[in-house]
């Protein structure tokens, strides 16, 4: 048995700085099998435990080491409605992956280059969609086609019910489409995963804004008889210092958003994006490294900008090191003061130099100035990433519904709002988070939906 994972082959960073296409090229058959060898069938599989939507990971995986790969996606696909996206963007190194037996004296069983194995294969090898379930006479509307909205209308329409997605935008996917950059998850392979949902019987209504197009209350008086909210937390966050107010600021938001929901990188997208030359992103997430790669591919020297270390940051390790591969550079323990600015333009960034004090409530330790002069970062246009809260139009359109001091809305361990057959998940409740704790967070309200629906919530 060997005690290395086996490596999956990528683009080379030199070439890929300047593309869109996607960075990792997967395994072949005989790599995936090779990796799912290794796996040691434990009688109790902690790795399960550690994954949200609790995929039978000994089960697939054992099917893939046989070579079955029909069944192995099927084994996935059980709990888990889209397999492909979670193969690629979810963090399962700190999740199944940091649970794996193998981990503790060796390197962990590549989970998630596995899943994106089976996922790949089927869309390669597509077969006639099976039946719709039978339904079961009731309705359920989902606001929001992200993760957690997509997770839970899936997870309705296998138990029969039926069920009407509604998305305010053009295209459904919710951070998926808009958010993920091209080259580490292809847009087409999550069109193929909301058309299987679709096939399935999912009714997908776009261009539709809860709480202006069409109301919680109006819903229920459609004949709707719960409502999940699953419509995330689109809203950015700024620092308020002086000069963020220029041309040459931009959310991570919406740059993300120009460049992969509107192809702006591509030559005949109608949707313009500034290039800029040089650009600093301030923050140290996902999503941070997502803006820098993407301005890097726009042709910018691009500087990322955070008050803490490296080993403070909390995106992936390996976004990190595709990153610095690709040319990105990092400018740590600093913290900006202001964004200066030249008729009305982006000039450069103002930065307090920072150390680390005692840890904070995070466990990191916290930023405190260094006593040094501050510096001044060139560049001509900055990306802010740190964060993004939901957007408060849903919670001021309908009676009942209650936000805590973020704009998140309060929930029950049930998954229900403060307002009666409304549930809730992913980002619209916990603020930004990933795309997996969205969606276990959305099958976990399709369990207690369905719960409550059927009786046996009363029964218990």
């Amino acid at each position: 048995m060997a005690s290395d994972r086996v490596s999956m082959r990528e683009q080379p960073a030199a070439t890929r700085a300047r593309n869109f296409e996607e960075v990792a090229l997967g395994y072949d058959a005989q790599e995936a099998m090779r990796e799912a060898a290794r796996c040691l069938r434990c009688k109790n599989p902690l790795c399960v435990q550690g994954c949200p939507v609790a995929v039978r990971i000994p089960d697939f995986i054992a099917s893939v080491a046989a070579g079955d790969f029909a069944g192995a996606y099927d084994a996935v696909r059980q709990t888990n409605a889209l397999p492909a996206v979670c193969g690629r963007v979810c963090p399962q190194e700190v999740q199944c992956e940091e649970r794996c037996v193998l981990g503790r004296k060796g390197q962990p069983i590549a989970i998630g280059r596995l899943e994106r194995f089976v996922a790949d294969w089927r869309l390669a090898h597509p077969q006639a969609a099976p039946p719709p379930a039978q339904g079961n006479g009731k309705r359920v509307a989902v606001i929001g086609a992200g993760p957690a909205g997509l997770t839970c209308a899936g997870t309705l329409r296998q138990l029969g019910y039926g069920v009407t997605v509604f998305e305010a935008l053009h295209r459904p996917g919710g951070v998926l489409i808009y958010g993920i950059p091209e080259f580490r998850l292809p847009k087409a392979l999550v069109a193929a995963e909301v058309q299987g949902l679709a096939e399935s019987g999912v009714t997908i209504e776009l261009n539709t804004v809860a709480g202006r197009t069409v109301r919680v209350d109006e819903l229920f008086a459609e004949g709707y008889q719960a409502v999940f909210i699953g419509s995330g937390a689109g809203l950015p966050q700024f620092l308020g210092i002086p000069g963020e107010d220029l041309s040459g600021v931009y959310s991570a938001n919406e740059f993300l958003t120009r460049v992969n929901l509107m192809g702006a990188y591509r030559p005949d997208s109608l949707t313009p994006v500034k290039r800029g030359r040089r650009v600093a992103v301030i923050g140290g997430g996902n999503v941070a490294m997502d803006a820098a790669r993407c301005a890097l591919r726009l042709g910018a020297d691009v500087t990322v900008v955070y008050r803490r270390t490296l080993e403070e940051m909390p995106a992936r390790r390996e976004e990190i090191h595709h990153a610095q591969e690709e040319g990105v550079r990092f400018a740590m323990l600093h913290a900006p003061l202001a964004i200066l600015g030249r008729d009305g333009w982006v000039s450069g960034l103002s930065c307090q130099p920072m150390a680390l004090g005692d840890a904070d409530a995070s466990g990191r330790r916290r930023p405190v100035p260094s006593g040094e002069p501050p510096a001044e970062i060139p560049c001509d246009q900055v990306i802010l990433a740190i964060g993004t809260t939901p957007n408060p139009l849903l919670v001021n359109t309908t009676q009942g519904l209650a936000a805590n001091a973020k704009g998140c809305l309060v929930v029950g361990e049930d998954q229900m709002t403060t307002r009666d057959a409304v549930y809730a998940g992913g980002d619209a409740v916990t603020g930004a988070a990933t795309v997996i704790l969205a969606m276990g967070a959305g099958r976990k309200a399709a369990a207690e939906i369905d719960a409550r629906l059927s009786g046996r919530a009363e029964k218990e």
